[in-house]
């Protein structure tokens, strides 16, 4: 809004809009990203935008996209679950021991998907009706459950050649990968789940302000288990597609994925404190960290690079959150002030 020359507001001019940074990282900055890095992978490495390369790609993110959608759902909530890593090497060692007894592969695929849910329960209830930190409690779980995958294989591989769900990480329908299909399928129910039900609204209520939430009706302590269930089943469902990729239940698999999640939420716009995010951006945060690992794989970069690289990611991912959370209008051509009330 300008001033007239006696320093009254002229009414005849609208007041100029602030640039707000959070808005606009969520609807544009982070496709910005995305479409900056496939151009720039595109120009480097000149067998990246091959078909071929490009379905390789969605298969290798699969796994971490279907983890972040459960993740999603939990930091939503204000939480956050660092055990979906060791969640994916117990629920694929439960599938495969089950397959080989010789039960049909839908159900040694629910029972992996329970058993990760199973995990997700447990967190749940020792952080909603005992009120532990969410932090601290799958803390220790990642370490139980990753002993857990250790002791039942006996710290080695099971590998099964004829592994009745191998299709679900090696198949197609189609040109298109399995892994895939399936993830559209579990971003899709999300995205239903978050954006068309009552419990989807109270998922938003709990993390935007718990004890309000309470009072208004909300079953908070049954939304909160309810979401380290779902992330739980998540998890799970990427550990079976992991095992079916690799044929075999590896006592390490997902190690460092819970990273690689967090990550990919909070790249979509996930805020860390609770209470805002889309799960289309989370799918979209997915993609830029694949496309980031297959570009860097193309260009020969050596692992620890890479994984320089990638703690860098994480860095930067935390960090635009942070600035998101600021009481902050950035102005261009003008100085920084606060957010009205």
């Amino acid at each position: 809004m300008s001033n007239n020359e006696n320093g009254a507001a002229d009414p005849a001019k609208p007041a100029r809009e602030p640039f707000d940074f959070a808005r606009w990282w969520d609807r544009v900055g982070i496709l910005m990203v995305l479409v900056a890095l496939v151009l720039l992978m595109a120009a480097i490495a000149p067998n990246f935008n091959r078909v071929d390369n490009l379905l390789n790609i969605a298969r290798a993110i699969s796994i971490n996209a279907i983890l972040a959608a459960g993740m999603t759902v939990v930091i939503l909530t204000g939480g956050i679950d660092l055990s979906v890593g060791s969640t994916i090497a117990v629920s694929g060692v439960v599938a495969v021991i089950v397959a080989m007894t010789g039960v049909p592969a839908p159900l040694a695929v629910l029972v992996g998907m329970g058993a990760g849910a199973l995990c997700g329960l447990v967190n749940g209830w020792l952080t909603a009706y005992l009120s532990l930190a969410p932090f601290i409690v799958t803390l220790g779980t990642m370490t139980f459950l990753r002993g857990l995958a250790y002791t039942i294989t006996d710290g080695q591989p099971i590998v099964s050649s004829s592994l009745n769900f191998r299709n679900l990480g090696n198949g197609y329908l189609g040109p298109i990968p399995v892994p895939v299909i399936v993830m559209v399928a579990v971003y899709v129910v999300v995205w239903f789940i978050l954006e068309r039900t009552r419990y989807g609204r109270h998922i938003y209520a709990v993390g935007g302000n718990a004890e309000a939430a309470k009072l208004a009706g909300v079953r908070v302590k049954r939304v909160v288990t309810s979401v380290y269930v779902l992330a739980g089943a998540c998890a799970g469902l990427a550990g079976v597609i992991f095992s079916a990729r690799v044929i075999s239940a590896q006592p390490t698999a997902g190690t460092g994925y819970e990273l690689d999640a967090i990550a990919a939420v909070v790249l979509g716009g996930t805020s860390l404190a609770g209470g805002r995010g889309r799960i289309v951006g989370t799918l979209i945060g997915s993609i830029i960290l694949g496309v980031l690992s297959t570009g860097l794989i193309l260009l020969n970069v050596p692992f620890f690079t890479q994984l320089l690289i990638k703690g860098v990611v994480i860095i930067l991912a935390v960090a635009i959150d942070s600035l998101k959370q600021r009481p902050l209008y950035l102005r261009f051509g003008q100085a920084n002030t606060p957010r009205k009330p």
